[in-house]
């Protein structure tokens, strides 16, 4: 069996087409399928045009979670409740051509690999979030020391002995493309264009945007409180180094500092600690939600 799972919020519009592309392209793959859709609180009626489209298509299975968790935790539902022998995710966005699921299958029906991503070699969106996008994955590919992470997203199929070592991993801050890239395996991926949206608006603000790349960075790398410690060194050093000027200023009679470099010191020291404290809060914060260990999705229904 192939399972496609599919988190969805507020994506109404995007249901037909999608649905009638990802089925086309079922057709060609000689599998059973399941097509887990997973409904993150959506406030439309997109719960109304899944059981619509469910009449017509008897492989689409509705998820409805009790809330709005976020994108990484209705993926984690599918995810858990996908009982294929090969797994597949994709956004509903179709920004990621659902045709590529048969070529995906057909690497790892050869035996050869055990996870097949997507990579992008173009965006089609608007330039600040382009090279925004672009920036975060190179930074995080440098920082995180996961190797093939860039320009991937969260487009790609697996084998079941992939997704059960993913399903291992029972952190509460989530970033699903570092999880897959963290277990291993023999990884490959296929290369294209990302389109822009067919229909309906991106349901990830800005600010939505910038919040998973926190979780990312914090999650799989220490490299923010190494920078936290180097600039703190680096400091001491400067400052140890301005206490001798001052001294020696004083005893051989130069010129005095003056109010105006002291203010832009205590300033300086204020900020870098102020820096520091923001570095450890993030960590705090996210091992504070690990030891609350509550449940990272609840379910409403499944039909």
């Amino acid at each position: 069996m192939l399972s496609i799972v599919i988190p969805v919020y507020n994506e109404a519009d995007m249901l037909p087409l999608l649905i009638e592309r990802l089925t086309k392209t079922l057709q060609t793959i000689p599998l059973e399928n399941e097509i887990l859709f997973v409904d993150d609180g959506s406030r439309d009626n997109t719960l109304e045009e899944l059981h619509r489209q469910k009449k017509g298509n008897p492989a689409i299975k509705i998820i409805e979670l009790s809330r709005n968790f976020g994108h990484q935790a209705a993926l984690t539902a599918g995810l858990d409740l996908a009982k294929g022998d090969f797994v597949a995710m994709m956004d509903a966005d179709l920004q990621d051509p659902p045709e590529l699921l048969a070529q995906m299958y057909q690497l790892l029906a050869s035996g050869d690999w055990d996870v097949v991503k997507g990579y992008r070699t173009k965006r089609k969106e608007n330039f600040s979030r382009r090279q925004g996008t672009r920036f975060f994955h190179w930074l995080f590919g440098q920082i995180s020391g996961l190797e093939g992470i860039e320009s991937t997203g969260h487009f790609s199929m697996m084998t079941r002995q992939a997704l059960e070592a993913m399903k291992q991993m029972k952190e509460k801050t989530r970033y699903m493309p570092g999880l897959r890239s963290f277990i291993g395996f023999r990884q490959t991926q296929i290369t294209y264009n990302r389109d822009e949206r067919k229909a309906g608006t991106t349901k990830m603000s800005t600010g939505s945007l910038l919040s998973l790349a926190a979780d990312a960075l914090f999650s799989f790398s220490r490299v923010p409180l190494r920078v936290c410690l180097w600039l703190g060194v680096t400091g001491v050093v400067l400052f140890f180094m301005a206490g001798i000027y001052v001294l020696l200023s004083k005893l051989m009679g130069w010129a005095p500092v003056g109010w105006s470099s002291t203010i832009i010191s205590i300033f300086f020291l204020g900020s870098v600690q102020l820096t520091f404290l923001g570095a450890l809060g993030e960590y705090i914060y996210r091992t504070y939600k690990e030891s609350q260990n509550r449940p990272i999705y609840f379910i409403r229904n499944i039909s």
